[in-house]
């Protein structure tokens, strides 16, 4: 009965043991035991510990120890395992070597919940890359190159050539908008201006035509008096200064009658009074009626005109405006030369750009 119990106790406590180491294991592994100047390879650490507990991996810098170097580091994988009660935590780290050597890399520390843990160390061995050798000709073996400068391709200049081209006439418009926006000087135009002929010409002008278009010898005399005599209010208008288009025919004469004697009116009665008989009363006069009523509206012109001056000064053909230069203008020329500016700013920071890679 004694022997039952005491290996009870035993069982017990190597069961116990074992629990308590399993609680807690930290693995390294290389995928790689050699590696040449220059490669990589990837150690990777496991720690399986208790789901309630924290696991703090070693830190590095930039080596794990001289002359193997740390390239990267991977995130933590961690899997759950027995039903969410314990984890598994695996971490990646690349290294490399440009030193050929065997190297001993040192067990790996890991904290779980203040406590420290080790995995087993590793070894590493880095060889140099082997140069060919032919020992018939040992002058074959060269020293590293000079640099070479690269060949000279037009394609590579295009940009510079186009933003040299495009810059003068910018810094030339610069110049002038400048210029402009600062001289202060008005603005001079010069507008052509048709002479104004006096009145009796314009009419005998007008008159002319309907003789060359010869209008009163057709079977249409209201068109040919109506014209007729818009001729003559017209020039009655700009000669005497009254509004001869808005009166009637006996309005007209009764004016004329305060300034102009009764001979030379009597005929250009007898027009209006013809005319208004066409326009009105469908009065269709005979042809020889018709030539003597452009006579008389011709001899009104003449005997009424106004006499010409010799001492006068012809009109103008062109004259001179000089105007200040508007707030609309002023804005226009800065707009200009602020935008006219950067793009030549822009481009003369470009071809410095080129310029400094090309030579640099």
């Amino acid at each position: 009965m004694m022997k039952k119990f005491l290996f009870l106790i035993i069982l017990l406590g190597a069961t116990a043991i074992q629990s308590s180491g399993q609680t807690v294991t930290v693995d390294a592994s290389i995928d790689s035991l050699q590696i040449l100047i220059g490669e990589q390879a990837k150690i990777t650490l496991e720690v399986s510990t208790d789901a309630d507990k924290r696991a703090f991996f070693p830190i590095y810098t930039d080596t794990i120890v001289r002359g193997v170097e740390i390239v990267d580091v991977a995130k933590p994988d961690t899997q759950y395992l027995d039903d969410k009660k314990r984890l598994l935590i695996k971490q990646e780290y690349t290294i490399t070597s440009f030193d050929s050597a065997l190297y001993y890399l040192p067990p790996m520390e890991v904290m779980v919940d203040g406590t420290v843990y080790r995995s087993k160390a590793l070894a590493l061995k880095v060889y140099s890359v082997p140069v060919p050798l032919d020992p018939e000709h040992p002058e074959q073996i060269f020293g590293p190159k000079d640099i070479m400068n690269a060949p000279f391709v037009w394609g590579d200049w295009y940009g510079v050539i186009a933003s040299g081209i495009l810059l003068i006439p910018l810094c030339i418009l610069v110049v002038y908008l400048i210029k402009r926006a600062f001289d202060h000087k008005p603005i001079i135009r010069k507008v052509k201006v048709a002479p104004k002929l006096p009145p009796h010409q314009t009419a005998m002008r007008k008159i002319e035509r309907i003789k060359s278009e010869k209008s009163w010898q057709t079977e249409q005399p209201k068109e040919y008096y109506t014209e007729l005599t818009d001729i003559l209010r017209g020039y009655i208008k700009e000669r005497f200064g009254f509004n001869a288009l808005e009166m009637t025919s006996t309005e007209i004469i009764d004016k004329l009658l305060e300034v102009k004697d009764k001979d030379a009116i009597n005929d250009l009665r007898t027009l209006f009074q013809t005319a208004d008989l066409v326009k009105f009363a469908k009065h269709n006069p005979l042809m020889n009626e018709n030539d003597a009523n452009l006579v008389n509206a011709i001899d009104f012109i003449n005997e009424t005109k106004a006499p010409e001056d010799p001492n006068a000064q012809s009109q103008p053909t062109e004259i001179t405006i000089i105007e200040k230069r508007s707030l609309r203008t002023k804005i226009i020329l800065y707009a200009g030369i602020v935008a006219a500016g950067g793009v030549a700013i822009g481009l003369l920071i470009y071809i410095g750009k080129e310029l400094y890679n090309c030579f640099a």
